[in-house]
C-alpha cells in the first residue's frame, strides 16, 4: 500500500436509517458517491464515522459492506481504535484479512510514562498483526494522548509497519515539519476538515483524510498542486474555504457534514446517534446561504473545475 498511499482519502460517515440502525443501502450509495467524486481512498470507522457509537459487531458489518462495495477500486483504511487492546487486535485482524490496505489505530489513554507506554503498545500491536500496515492517528482532543514529534519518530523507527501518520494536533504545519525533521519513514496526512489542506501540502503532506462533504474540491486542489500549479490550487482552495471552514465548526461539524451529504443525495437521512450536538434552524439557513455564497447551485451535481 505504501507506494500509492497519497491524495485525498474521504473519512466515510456512517449513515443511519430512521430507527438509527446502520443503513446498508445508504452506506453502499455513499461509497459510490465518494468514488465518483474522485476520492483516492476511503477511511472508515473513524471518529466522525461514529465508530465509538457502534458495537463491535456493527463495526465489523460496516467494514465488510464497504470492502465488498469498493471491490478493490481504491485503498480502504479501517479504523480499529478501542480502549481494549484485545479488541483492537481483533478488529484489525478482521479488517486486514478482508483486504483493508491498512488499519488506523489511535493510542488509548495511558497513565505516565506516556512515551514508554505508547511505544510498548504499538510494538505489541505490530507483533500481533505481523505485516499488516498501521496508520498512526494523532488526535489529542479525542484521545487525550499527546504524541510529541520525538515519540512519533521513535514509533516510526521501532514499529516497521507504521507507514503513515494522520496528524490533527495543531499547529499542524509546524508539527508536520517537526516530524519530517526527525524521520522520513512516514507519509503524513492532515485532517481537521481540510481547513489547512493547501498549507499542509506546502509543508510536504502526502494528502489529507477528512470527511468534508465536497470531496471533489479537495481532489481538485491536490491535483493542481501535484502538477506544480500552485496558483490554481490556491484559487480553488480559496474559493471554497468559507464552506470548508463553516462545515468544520466544533461540536456540530458532523451534523453539518451529514446534512450536506443528505442534500447531495449521498445518504437517505442526516441522523446521528447519541450523544451528538445538533443544528438549529439558523444553521440550516446558513448552510443554504453558504452554498449560494460559494456558487454551488445544485449540491447534488458534481462540481467541475
Amino acid at each position: 500500500m505504501s507506494g500509492t498511499f497519497k491524495g485525498v482519502f474521504n473519512i466515510l460517515a456512517t449513515p443511519f436509517s430512521n430507527d438509527l440502525a446502520v443503513d446498508d443501502a445508504s452506506l453502499r450509495n455513499l461509497v459510490e458517491f465518494q468514488l465518483d467524486k474522485g476520492a483516492y481512498g476511503l477511511t472508515i470507522l473513524g471518529v466522525l464515522g461514529e465508530a465509538s457509537k457502534l458495537t463491535v459487531e456493527e463495526r465489523t458489518h460496516v467494514m465488510h459492506l464497504v470492502m465488498q462495495t469498493v471491490a478493490g477500486r481504491v485503498p480502504v483504511i479501517v479504523g480499529a481504535s478501542h480502549q481494549e487492546q484485545a479488541t483492537v487486535v481483533s478488529l484489525a485482524r478482521t479488517a486486514l484479512q478482508a483486504g483493508a490496505a491498512a488499519v488506523m489505530i489511535a493510542p488509548p489513554r495511558f497513565a505516565e510514562p506516556i512515551h514508554a507506554n505508547v511505544l510498548a503498545y504499538y510494538e505489541q500491536i505490530c507483533a500481533a498483526l505481523g505485516e499488516g500496515e498501521i496508520v498512526l492517528q494523532d488526535f489529542p482532543p479525542v484521545t487525550n494522548v499527546v504524541l510529541s514529534a520525538d515519540l512519533i519518530a521513535a514509533l516510526a523507527e521501532r514499529v516497521p509497519t507504521i507507514h503513515a501518520l494522520k496528524l490533527e494536533d495543531p499547529p499542524l504545519m509546524q508539527k508536520i515539519a517537526a516530524v519530517q525533521a526527525r524521520t522520513e519513514r512516514l507519509a503524513i496526512f492532515g485532517g481537521l476538515g481540510g481547513m489547512f489542506f493547501l498549507e499542509e501540502l506546502m509543508r510536504g503532506a502526502a494528502g489529507t483524510m477528512t470527511g468534508f462533504a465536497f470531496t471533489e474540491i479537495l481532489v481538485a486542489v491536490y491535483q493542481a498542486f501535484t502538477v506544480g500549479d500552485q496558483d490554481r490550487a490556491a484559487a480553488i482552495f480559496d474559493r471554497y474555504l468559507p464552506l470548508i471552514r463553516f462545515e468544520n465548526q466544533p461540536l456540530i461539524n458532523l451534523a453539518i457534514r451529514k446534512e450536506l451529504l443528505y442534500l447531495r443525495g449521498a445518504i437517505k437521512t442526516p441522523l446521528l446517534r447519541e450523544p451528538f450536538a445538533g443544528i438549529d434552524g439558523g444553521t440550516h439557513n446558513e448552510i443554504a446561504s453558504m452554498l449560494r455564497r460559494t456558487a454551488i447551485g445544485d449540491p447534488r451535481e458534481r462540481l467541475i473545475f
